[in-house]
């Protein structure tokens, strides 16, 4: 006689959602899945900082949502709109009710523009681009540069890829330089951080990086105001304790910071825009103070109702939110899950904190940065088989794994749910 399967409810089709669903389909897991996601299209953000630069297409960034998921599982396309924890149930915009035995919690964040006065109306309109929106349109500001101050900045909130908005400033004063113009144009990059990176040896590589192309590096910068009429940016210097993205800090203060508020004009702005939890779970009882779902750091269960799992940039995890992140949480999530349901106990897979930021420097040039809770390096072994033998300097190898390696697993091994 068969058991009922168990009701396995995952909110989100990005890297965590479609991983999980297809791992757990492979394995012929004793689960049966439903996946709420509303999203047409799945979209391949970590080539988005080489669609800035011009050296990726971004159509080769996006698959149809329908060919992602696993063709055994069910999909309701609609909104997740909030959670009745105690009833096992999340409701949505159109469909209802749906109630499940486990819950994973996978939607991703999204970007808060109101949260930096001026950036919800100036964002995407003439010289201020970001990657994390509209990476073609950053491509057409820095090759429509005629020279002045480019500025590169990022808010205070955690953010996706930590990294992200250092390597495209590379990108640009490489581009700046490639065509002559590195004299006429003033690369500043403003963050809120402690340091470049909050992992020595990839911090002392970057800052060579910096040297290397004249990068006027500011941290404790926090920006607090866009003009864009005016091309003016306003930062606030700040304390280390008002840094939340762990990336770029170390812990460390500075002694002769002064409240002041610094103006700088700019003749083109780059930002990442400051990131949230999405609405439903920052309103809901599934987060911390800091509005993030609050999961145990190890277990990645909840920490109050144990048949909830979060993972990915929504969950409350002293990390970088990247996709290599997720390939190492996924696997826990699911041991765990399978455990509970065979032995009603937590598996003994622990998720340490692993992410890794692929810190293009410039064009055909990467530094790989790899990393636990503890910004310990934490390198890949099998780096070795393809002659990188130190992920902490520059390598054109690394490069040629960002641009063809990278997308290859993600579309040919994780998403259709082959460990990586």
């Amino acid at each position: 006689m068969h058991s009922k399967k168990t009701k396995l409810v995952i909110i989100g089709g990005g890297t965590g959602g479609i991983m999980l669903s297809s791992r757990l389909m492979k394995v012929k897991a004793p689960v049966e899945v439903t996946l709420i996601e509303p999203a047409d299209t799945h979209w391949y953000h970590p080539a988005w900082t080489l669609v800035g630069a011009g050296a990726y297409d971004i159509k080769k960034t996006a698959k149809p949502m329908s060919e992602m998921i696993p063709d055994k599982e069910k999909w309701i396309k609609d909104y997740a709109t909030g959670f009745r924890p105690e009833e096992n149930v999340v409701t949505t915009a159109n469909t209802g009710d749906i109630s499940y035995d486990f819950l994973v919690v996978s939607p991703g964040l999204v970007m808060d523009t109101s949260l930096i006065e001026g950036l919800t109306e100036a964002l995407g309109k003439g010289v201020v681009c970001s990657n994390y929106t509209d990476p073609e349109h950053t491509w057409d500001v820095i090759r429509n540069f005629k020279g002045g101050n480019a500025i590169f900045t990022q808010p205070t909130t955690p953010i996706k890829c930590g990294g992200a908005p250092q390597k495209i400033a590379y990108l640009a004063a490489d581009y700046f330089r490639m065509h002559n113009m590195s004299d006429r144009a003033k690369v500043t990059f403003a963050t809120p951080g402690t340091v470049i990176f909050g992992v020595k040896v990839i911090a002392d590589s970057l800052m060579k990086v910096i040297d290397r192309y004249n990068i006027d590096f500011k941290p404790f910068y926090a920006p607090i105001k866009v003009d864009g009429p005016n091309k003016k940016i306003t930062f606030k210097h700040i304390g280390p304790k008002e840094n939340l993205c762990v990336v770029n800090d170390d812990g460390s203060t500075d002694a002769s910071i002064a409240p002041d508020e610094i103006i700088m004009d700019y003749d083109m702005l780059h930002l990442a825009p400051p990131q949230t939890a999405p609405k439903f779970v920052k309103e809901s009882s599934l987060v911390n103070a800091a509005g993030w779902l609050d999961v145990n750091i190890n277990t990645l269960q909840h920490v109050r109702y144990p048949n909830i799992f979060g993972m990915g940039d929504v969950a409350a995890l002293p990390t970088a939110k990247t996709g290599a992140a997720i390939r190492k949480q996924v696997p826990v999530v699911m041991a765990n899950i399978l455990h509970l349901i065979k032995d009603n106990h937590l598996g003994k897979k622990i998720y340490e904190g692993y992410s890794s930021c692929p810190l293009v420097t410039g064009y055909g040039k990467m530094i790989l940065a790899e990393f636990n809770y503890k910004n310990e390096f934490t390198p890949d072994p099998k780096l070795k088989q393809m002659l990188i033998f130190d992920s902490t300097k520059e390598d054109w190898r690394l490069w040629m794994l960002k641009k063809y390696g990278l997308p290859y697993l993600y579309w040919n091994k994780m998403m259709k749910g082959i460990e990586v």
